[in-house]
């Protein structure tokens, strides 16, 4: 084969996973909303909390084809862990939000044999009995987690000794955005090197890709894993930057929210989560401001006009941007004929 025409599996991989020229004003502007719209810092906060549960979603639904409807499980136990810790430990948000990614984590590797067995419709349940689960103790154990009334109190001190969290939600909205892009760089590196390629082989053909060797079980609980840290981690972020967690961050909706935010951006993209999350909390935040009863009416038919148009159509401005013949050439770096 004339190597002028073709790319090694390495190098493709390399040149699937270089940032683009659009990139750079793209986050440029995003890190200056906070100070240019700062009436709406908390909402882009919550908008970037959101975007980085998406992507840890993502990651396993997307490139790992793992369903699930549970993930909730792992942001609240992000969410409640880093609020225990800057009660009981430490205010420091890095060491909380370290403390509750790690949380998240272990919680991930202990369930990920469950989601090795079964068919899809066995891993959705095992998946929403444990966020049951925690719900439940979460409710029970008031001594601890303060029950229905919530965990109150939470006070952080500020970033790297210096950086105060203000009254606005500025300072909070950068701390979110600077994480969500640091972990946005991480996946970028994780799906684009022979890991991810392999897990993406994983998804498209699991008895194939274990036929050429590569072993699928440890894929999948990996991805597991570090799916459940991110998830812990927005968690994290969103008890540091709200000073509260209460019962619903193990809420069956904030699972399904998510589920609806990658069908409006798109699963298998890394950016489909983020432009979801956009999509989806501005509708939210418009919609209930002008009819406060039936908003979901209208994200429902906006999702059915998604499904009937399809997303190429309905939201063409950034499926321009994504770089055609991704999964083609990910089968390829995987061993596999696209």
């Amino acid at each position: 084969m004339n190597s002028s025409t073709s790319l090694s599996p390495a190098l493709a991989l390399r040149r699937q996973g270089a940032w683009r020229l659009w990139e750079a004003p793209f986050w440029l502007a995003v890190f200056l909303l906070p100070w240019l719209a700062s009436d709406y810092a908390m909402l882009i906060n919550e908008i970037a909390i959101v975007a980085l549960f998406a992507l840890s979603l993502d990651l396993i639904l997307g490139y790992a084809g793992i369903v699930s409807l549970g993930h909730a499980a792992f942001f609240g136990m992000g969410a409640y862990s880093a609020g225990l810790f800057a009660l009981h430990v430490s205010p420091d948000p890095l060491l909380g939000l370290a403390f509750g990614t790690v949380c998240a984590l272990l919680l991930g590797l202990l369930f990920s044999p469950s989601i090795m067995r079964g068919t899809d419709l066995s891993r959705l349940m095992v998946t929403i009995g444990v966020t049951l689960i925690l719900y439940e103790l979460a409710n029970q154990m008031a001594w601890l987690t303060g029950g229905a009334d919530g965990l109150q109190g939470i006070f952080m001190g500020p970033l790297f000794g210096a950086i105060e969290f203000d009254f606005y939600g500025q300072t909070a909205a950068w701390y979110s955005i600077t994480v969500l892009l640091l972990m946005l760089a991480f996946m970028r590196v994780l799906v684009n090197s022979p890991f991810g390629a392999t897990l993406q082989a994983v998804r498209d053909n699991p008895l194939r890709a274990s036929a050429i060797g590569i072993p699928v079980a440890a894929r999948l609980a990996v991805a597991y894993t570090l799916s459940a840290g991110m998830a812990g981690m927005a968690g994290s972020l969103l008890a540091q930057t709200n000073a509260f967690v209460s019962l619903d961050v193990f809420d069956f909706a904030r699972s399904a929210d998510v589920v609806l935010i990658l069908v409006i951006g798109g699963a298998g993209w890394l950016y489909g989560g983020i432009f979801g999350a956009i999509v989806f909390k501005l509708m939210h935040d418009v919609l209930s401001a002008i009819t406060p009863q039936y908003w979901m009416f209208w994200l429902g038919l906006f999702l059915v006009l998604l499904t009937l148009v399809g997303r190429d159509r309905l939201l063409r401005p950034w499926t321009l941007l994504r770089r055609p013949g991704k999964r083609a050439s990910a089968s390829n770096a995987a061993g596999e004929t696209p």
